[in-house]
């Protein structure tokens, strides 16, 4: 049997679904209930707000990055003896990147088997949101729109007859109305950013969040619509995949993993798969530490250095130790930001700030996102973890910009398909064993990802025990 579960979604972005979502999620858990959060899309901020106002780790289902069997697989074993579960979508509800709508909401849904509950941006409209949500309805009669949530309501006769319409012509019940939200009553600016320990407003913004829910939506009729629909939903069977490395060691490698508020985008199940692969994650961060800890790889993420730049550029033991062990031939793996501290100066505001000096790169920053949606890229040259003639899935989404590059075409090991890429349609620059690119991936997209940072990490150990 499969937990009561719910999708919030909507007819556009920006609706409100957010923090919708996030107040549910803080809702059922104030009042006892464990709560499965996911998001469907490759964003790590939603996933963050989710996972902090459920008080555990939150989720993706992306099909695009994942094929349909293993989002069954994960979603049935990340809601095992869970009360719920509540899915955010993302955009609108059958927004994807192919006319059938093949990566949409409403196919997750659907593959899931789960009630969707819409949230309605109602600013300026009234009786044609009804006509809005029956062409919903009838676009896919497979998706079960079960609920509907009010978003922007100007008052109660704006209220009254956005229910009345609604409920008369499609037959759906509108299970709250909330209004248009002063300036203040959500830190809004704040949901840009993935909430961290150090960030003390989270707690009050997620607190914001959960108010809202409870005093403008009908917690006990989502419930409802969720209870109604719990069925059983098939375990896929398990494929073979290329995952099966086989890894010898005597002890687990130890990967570090910077992870503080400059470096934050980490999909969960990346790092759930460096463990299963049998890695002890080590966290640690230039932000606070002066070294790295005793370690046999480093993985980082992507996130916000450019916010954080005069602490990463100060702490100097840090940086060069990163660049020591990696000449040493330490295997490092990187993504977006973790590739700018990785090249030799960010430059922003008139300022220069020395990174870490792996790569020949300077760094600025745009206004505007330079690289913006999924990637595709095709790996023909040899480096320290995929092999030449894999195609890899990913996203990227950067501001920053290349200022200066004094390496060549030959010095990167993917060639572009789809997406921006890091220059010349080509992104993954490699050095020794070190891979650095602009394009996250998904480790249950690429499982054997997983595999071969461990073995690297391994063979790398075992070389430095051999010296001793």
């Amino acid at each position: 049997m499969t937990v009561p579960g719910i999708v919030i979604s909507a007819l556009k972005g920006g609706a409100g679904k957010s923090i919708l979502s996030i107040g549910i999620v803080a809702s059922l858990r104030d009042k006892g209930k464990t709560v499965a959060p996911f998001k469907k899309g490759p964003d790590y901020i939603d996933a963050g707000w989710l996972a902090l106002a459920a008080g555990r780790p939150c989720y993706n289902l992306d099909l695009f990055l994942i094929d349909r069997n293993t989002i069954q697989k994960s979603y049935i074993q990340h809601t095992r003896s869970f009360d719920y579960s509540i899915i955010e979508g993302n955009r609108g509800l059958f927004d994807g990147i192919d006319v059938e709508g093949h990566t949409s909401t409403a196919e997750i849904a659907k593959l899931l088997d789960l009630p969707v509950v819409m949230c309605v941006d109602c600013t300026k409209t009234t009786r044609t949101m009804s006509a809005v949500l029956r062409g919903c309805m009838q676009f896919d009669p497979e998706v079960k729109l079960k609920g509907v949530v009010l978003n922007h309501v100007a008052g109660p006769r704006h209220e009254n007859i956005l229910r009345q319409s609604i409920e008369h012509h499609c037959g759906i019940p509108v299970i709250g109305a909330i209004p248009k939200l002063k300036t203040g009553d959500f830190p809004e600016r704040h949901m840009g950013l993935v909430p961290t320990p150090e960030h003390a407003w989270a707690e009050k913004s997620i607190s914001a969040a959960m108010n809202i829910v409870k005093q403008n939506v009908d917690l006990d009729a989502l419930v409802r619509i969720a209870e109604s629909n719990t069925g059983i939903l098939d375990d896929p069977p398990d494929q073979e995949t290329e995952n099966s490395i086989e890894i010898h060691f005597d002890r687990k490698p130890r990967i570090g993993v910077i992870r503080d508020s400059a470096f934050q985008f980490y999909y969960q199940e990346n790092l759930d798969a460096l463990e299963t692969a049998g890695a002890e994650l080590v966290f640690t961060s230039p932000l606070t530490d002066v070294e790295l800890p005793p370690i046999d790889a480093l993985y980082i993420g992507g996130g916000f250095p450019e916010t954080h730049a005069q602490k990463l550029s100060d702490n100097e033991t840090y940086r060069n130790m990163i660049k020591d062990m990696a000449d040493d031939g330490m295997p490092i793996y990187a993504e977006c930001g973790g590739l700018m501290y990785l090249g030799e100066r960010l430059e922003m505001g008139g300022q220069t700030y020395d990174m870490a000096g792996l790569f020949p790169i300077v760094f600025g920053l745009s206004k505007r996102p330079q690289g913006h949606g999924y990637t595709i890229m095709a790996v023909d040259q040899e480096n320290p973890f995929f092999p030449v003639g894999t195609e890899l899935k990913g996203h990227e989404f950067r501001y920053s910009t290349i200022q200066e590059w004094r390496g060549t075409d030959e010095d990167m090991v993917f060639a572009t398909i789809r997406g921006t890429g890091f220059c010349n349609n080509r992104d993954g620059l490699n050095r020794k064993n070190v891979l650095a690119t602009y394009t996250h991936i998904h480790a249950l997209g690429i499982p054997f990802w997983s595999y071969s940072l461990v073995k690297s990490a391994v063979e790398y150990s075992r070389k430095k025990s051999e010296q001793k």
